[in-house]
């Protein structure tokens, strides 16, 4: 099953997106995390790219498809996927349609001062990308990855000026894309204000929805 997370930054969609890539033992695709291992190689459009990502702006639609293409042509992705952090517009979401069949869209609500308290607090592993919370998820020793043990950081568009231009930009660009999937009938609605510690709150009715989905196909 091919499935798109939508939401704003910060309504929890990597997190959510890497408990059902395990249950169901599909590929969490994240954008981010693509882009961020370009950065790693140092190339010319590793460069370009970590200049956009610094200023909390968002990667051409040529650059973000061709990436997306060659991920989706590994192996792991044959039995599906789930995508995070993209498509992120209407053109976008056309573009993917060429080069993968979308069958259902979890769509994560969250409002708009518990994006601002999730996002302020994160805490990224330059090695392995786990993600951390100063208050929700703090790693066990401060400062140090749980999983690796390298130093942790706040990322440039985690920084309060930068998250206030990503939820403009997801207002204005991406927020469309559920109109957009809810005339093709993929996208289902689901509230990702709970806490952490409530999160089968969350989980639960996502496993409801697509082992409905699984049962149709």
């Amino acid at each position: 099953m091919n499935i798109v997370m939508l939401g704003s930054p910060g309504a929890g969609k990597g997190t959510y997106a890497g408990i059902l890539s395990e249950k169901y033992s599909i590929p969490h695709i994240s954008t981010g995390d693509l882009f961020r291992d370009i950065v790693k190689e140092d190339t010319e459009l590793g460069r370009k790219v970590k200049e956009i990502l610094d200023s909390g702006g968002l990667q051409s639609d040529d650059i973000t498809l061709e990436i997306l293409r060659k991920r989706l042509e590994k192996d792991d992705c044959k039995k599906g996927f789930i995508l995070d952090g993209y498509p992120r517009n209407i053109s976008q979401a056309e573009s993917l349609s060429t080069i993968a069949d979308i069958d259902l869209v979890l769509y994560f609500v969250a409002s708009e001062n518990i994006v601002l308290d999730r996002l302020g607090g994160r805490l990224t592993c330059p090695k392995c990308s786990a993600i951390f919370h100063m208050k929700n998820i703090p790693p066990k020793v401060e400062g140090k990855c749980d999983h690796c043990g390298a130093d942790l950081y706040q990322r440039p568009d985690q920084m309060p000026e930068a998250i206030k231009k990503r939820l403009a930009l997801y207002g204005e660009v991406t927020a469309p894309l559920i109109d957009y999937y809810r005339g093709k009938g993929k996208i289902k609605e689901i509230s990702s204000d709970p806490p952490i510690a409530e999160l089968e709150k969350i989980i639960g009715p996502c496993t409801e929805i697509i082992d409905s989905k699984l049962k149709e196909e």
